[in-house]
């Protein structure tokens, strides 16, 4: 390295502490703490539920950057997407959304004012461009700036859109990974669960509950994401609420036949685990990380009441992926594992053959939404 660049970098290194040492740059949080609360620009008056039943949906939008190659996930090289691009790919999943007509949608990785998405406020958009009147936010990952690959500013969450109004809006905070160096840890993603009341006509507690898991440890930290995860659940049972919870559980159903996507999602170049070979395998691919990770969300099925029951998904697995990697391009497979999910702790609340993974949405991100029609109590 000759002098000039030693001297930049140094000077830079320099910077970077001196602005460590006044504000911290990536936001910290308590165990919990309230939410940020939404409102659509025009609101409009909502019925009462018809027939007494309401829709609800989870989907991860990513980002609105649809199947764009990012480079986190994606063997791609993009991360600054152009406004003309998070514009198109957000009026996408609007229109879908619009065209499903769920009452309360449950969405993971929406950004607002970060960088890589120009900006802009993805939840405002969609609540002015859809039909829904309130909304909350948990952001899993803030900062004012990451260094990594010029990402610069950071705000991405979980959001729970109504068509009615929410109260009593909580982030609740999950578990930080533990097998990665402190200084990724302090710049990484801090996840959390969404937790908020929605007040329909009729229902005097009723809850919605939104998680994005971890996808990428290579510890146990999935298993206290869910830990943490029925934790909540319980205490609003043992409150007397009702409530519709699910998201990106990143995990696979219990049972499911295989638990090794390595070879699916490696990148040209790439080379990780097989079958009966290496331990080395791809982060977030492999879901073997620890003994109880296959069965790591038989609890949920055994406490609650799924939209998609296991035994039926069981007789025809992928008929129920929710997942599409990037890679899936070059082979036109696009689905290959389930990890979104719906839940219940209302007894027969889901309406008998109303469950629907839409994997029509394969274009829109590397997500499908599931949803379901629920029978209020």
């Amino acid at each position: 390295m000759n002098i000039k660049k030693q001297l930049s970098f140094q000077v830079f290194i320099l910077g970077f502490i001196l602005i460590l040492g006044c504000d911290p740059i990536v936001e910290t949080y308590n165990e919990s703490e309230s939410a940020i609360y939404y409102s659509a620009t025009e609101i409009i008056e909502a019925e009462n539920p018809p027939e007494n039943k309401i829709k609800v949906m989870t989907w991860n939008i990513r980002f609105a950057c649809g199947r764009i190659p990012f480079f986190g996930d994606a063997c791609g090289d993009r991360v600054i997407l152009t406004e003309e691009e998070v514009l198109a790919n957000l009026d996408s999943v609007a229109s879908r959304i619009s065209q499903e007509t769920p009452d309360i949608i449950l969405l993971q990785e929406v950004d607002r004012s970060s960088k890589r998405t120009g900006y802009l406020d993805q939840i405002q958009y969609l609540l002015d461009h859809t039909y829904f009147n309130y909304g909350a936010y948990a952001t899993i990952w803030k900062a004012q700036f990451i260094p990594s690959d010029g990402l610069g500013r950071m705000d991405m969450g979980n959001v729970i859109l109504s068509k009615w109004p929410l109260e009593n809006a909580e982030r609740i905070k999950l578990p930080l990974r533990e097998d990665q160096p402190g200084i990724v840890q302090y710049f990484y993603l801090r996840r959390s669960i969404l937790k908020v009341q929605v007040k329909i006509p009729g229902q005097d507690n009723f809850y919605a509950v939104n998680i994005h898991a971890t996808a990428f440890a290579t510890d146990d930290t999935k298993q206290k994401h869910v830990d943490t995860y029925l934790e909540t659940l319980q205490a609003l049972a043992d409150e007397g609420a009702v409530f519709i919870t699910g998201g990106d559980l990143n995990s696979l159903p219990p049972g499911a036949d295989s638990t090794d996507f390595c070879m699916e999602d490696f990148c040209d170049g790439d080379s990780y685990h097989t079958i009966n070979a290496d331990p080395l395998h791809k982060d977030g691919s492999y879901f073997e990380n620890f003994e109880n990770e296959p069965s790591i969300l038989q609890p949920l099925y055994d406490l609650y009441h799924p939209a998609i029951s296991l035994t039926r998904y069981l007789d025809s697995e992928s008929g129920f992926f929710t997942h599409a990697p990037s890679t899936s391009d070059r082979n036109n497979t696009y689905y290959d594992r389930k990890l979104d999910y719906l839940f219940t702790n209302i007894d027969n609340g889901w309406v008998v053959e109303s469950e629907k993974t839409h994997q029509d949405f394969k274009f829109i991100s590397d997500h499908m939404a599931v949803s379901a029609v629920l029978e209020l109590p």
